[in-house]
């Protein structure tokens, strides 16, 4: 019989947690009474963040650094070490995109991955190019859920066995059942994703016959307590369905999932902090947020059958918070001790940083007017460009209508050739773009609060796909596609991540039961909709639909 045994920073006595009541692997190479060490490193969500931002955070070179620290460290205790990743490589940095993320891919191998998870943003190219990343990667794809139709056949291995001194460790990849819906149609008409809840019901047995620990590598989503509203079922939902699974290293929710000695979520979590796994049916969950800003770090003991937590980190990669100086300027300083950049990783990447910038001179489109997105403009009234960028939003989501921030727009277009650097000085926030999706009384609740916010400010709105009329500031009459609003009826508002968690003072909706970030980044879904609809006519997104009084 195996168990968890998790031991809780402070407790006086580590908890027994009682869900992996499974048999033992018919033959083992583990002696009993002996105390056999394994460290489990992971992230995720990676989105073509193989460099550093403009402030000095995260980056793969760094992230190498650690790591191999951690594994000197590791070896010279005698113990083993597995780094996964719970998917999501593309998508999210021009300098990656352009390259189809080989930098990313053959970055990873360099830092010495052992597998990752299938995300969803994989499937934003066309398989042909997946299949390259997998060549340009020294380690497994894994994702036991994605299968051709046409064949039956899975398109990736659905899980790996590895030998770690002695013990066996499986590793089940599994993906959510929402990139059916999240993913290009273009290039996943062929691909069936099943539930992975499901699949992993019918493995998990079989793995626990072959290895003496189980993980699931998976992008599906933590969601507090199951509430995972409109999305999926993610890892809290799989954990309580399915017996046996010792870890789950996830990812697609884009959260550090820590929780406190009590099993709450720890709403304050700060980098830096401490953290705990969620432990649901005795299975650990671990999500390391987003981008390599962290590196999971749990340290683990595998004894007779049994395995034990020992130690949890979210160990951050040069993150940055911002404080006062003496004279009460606003700086960035470090929240945890620098990590130095791997000299070698970086002049590997170097090129492909190069190469990157090199790409964003290129054009994309071209436009016969000004697009207008200067500050003293579109703050006070409705744009083009704000009607543009709405649009692309609202395309991209396939929703009834979308709205945008006049302080997430930065700058104008000119006339003529348009460069993805253009679009990078409009939106440079690498906000995501999302959706949710409300009732018709919601509707007119949010746009209510939406279409007051005061002019000379980030928070006024630009619309697409939404007539307004607002007199003496407030609104008075909604119609979306020429209907007056059904208090009764669904429709879905495209939104960015920004204005979705509150930013600019907007109702919060990213805890929404119909909430979906997408993940796409906004300067890309503006890129890609200028690419497909040039020459533009920027009299074809002159505001029309909203009358002021």
């Amino acid at each position: 019989m195996t168990g968890l045994k998790v031991a809780m920073a402070g407790a006086l006595a580590s908890v027994i947690l009682s869900g992996c009541a499974l048999l033992q692997p018919a033959e083992h190479q583990w002696q009993d009474g002996k105390e056999y060490r394994l460290t489990v490193l992971h992230t995720n969500d990676h989105h073509g963040r193989f460099w550093a931002n403009r402030h000095g955070e995260y980056g793969m070179a760094a992230r190498k650094t650690l790591i191999d620290q951690i594994r000197a460290e590791v070896a010279a205790e005698g113990g083993e070490l597995l780094l996964l990743s719970g998917g999501d490589i593309n998508t999210g940095v021009p300098e990656s995109d352009l390259q189809d993320a080989e930098p990313d891919f053959k970055g990873m191998s360099r830092i010495g991955y052992d597998a990752m998870a299938v995300g969803n943003h994989e499937f934003d190219n066309p398989l042909d190019v997946l299949r390259q990343q997998q060549e340009w990667a020294d380690f497994p794809f894994l994702a036991a859920n994605i299968y051709q139709q046409s064949n039956g056949e899975r398109l990736f291995r659905p899980y790996h066995i590895f030998n770690k001194g002695d013990l066996k460790i499986a590793v089940l990849g599994l993906t959510t059942k929402d990139t059916g819906k999240l993913g290009n149609p273009e290039y996943i008409g062929d691909i069936a994703f099943t539930d992975p809840v499901a699949e992993a019901a019918t493995l998990v047995p079989e793995l626990r016959a072959q290895a003496d620990v189980v993980i699931a590598a998976t992008h599906m989503g933590h969601y507090v307590d199951a509430a995972y509203g409109i999305n999926a079922p993610g890892d809290v939902t799989m954990a309580r369905e399915v017996d046996g699974l010792d870890m789950i290293i996830g990812g697609h929710s884009q959260d550090p999932v820590c929780m406190t000695a009590e099993g709450k979520a720890d709403s304050d979590f700060k980098p830096g902090s401490a953290c705990m796994p969620d432990v649901q049916n005795g299975t650990l969950i671990m999500q390391a947020h987003e981008w390599g800003k962290y590196v999971g770090r749990a340290d683990l003991v595998f004894k007779g059958g049994e395995v034990s937590l020992q130690r949890y980190q979210l160990i951050p990669v040069n993150l940055k918070k911002k404080v006062k100086d003496a004279d009460g300027n606003k700086v960035r300083v470090l929240v945890a001790d620098a990590i130095a950049d791997d000299a070698a990783m970086k002049a590997f990447l170097q090129p492909y940083q190069d190469n990157g910038q090199e790409q964003l001179q290129v054009q994309i489109g071209s436009v016969d007017a000004k697009l207008e997105g200067d500050r003293d403009v579109i703050r006070f009234q409705p744009t083009n460009l704000g009607v543009l960028i709405a649009q692309s939003q609202m395309d991209k989501t396939n929703a009834d209508f979308a709205v945008m921030n006049s302080g997430g727009i930065r700058d104008s277009i000119a006339a003529g050739n348009i460069t993805y650097k253009d679009v990078l000085k409009v939106q440079p926030f690498a906000n995501a773009v999302a959706f949710v999706e409300l009732s018709g009384a919601e509707l007119l609740d949010y746009l209510k609060a939406v279409a007051e916010k005061p002019v000379d400010s980030g928070a006024f709105a630009q619309f697409a796909g939404v007539q307004l009329e607002v007199l003496g500031g407030k609104l008075q009459k909604v119609m979306v596609a020429g209907e007056v609003v059904d208090p009764r009826r669904t429709y879905r508002m495209a939104i960015n991540s920004y204005i979705a968690s509150g930013g600019d003072g907007y109702p919060k909706m990213d805890t929404h039961p119909g909430y979906v970030n997408t993940g796409f980044v906004d300067a890309e879904v503006l890129r890609a909709f200028i690419q497909s609809n040039s020459p533009l006519r920027a009299s074809g997104f002159e505001s029309a639909d909203i009358v002021r009084h």
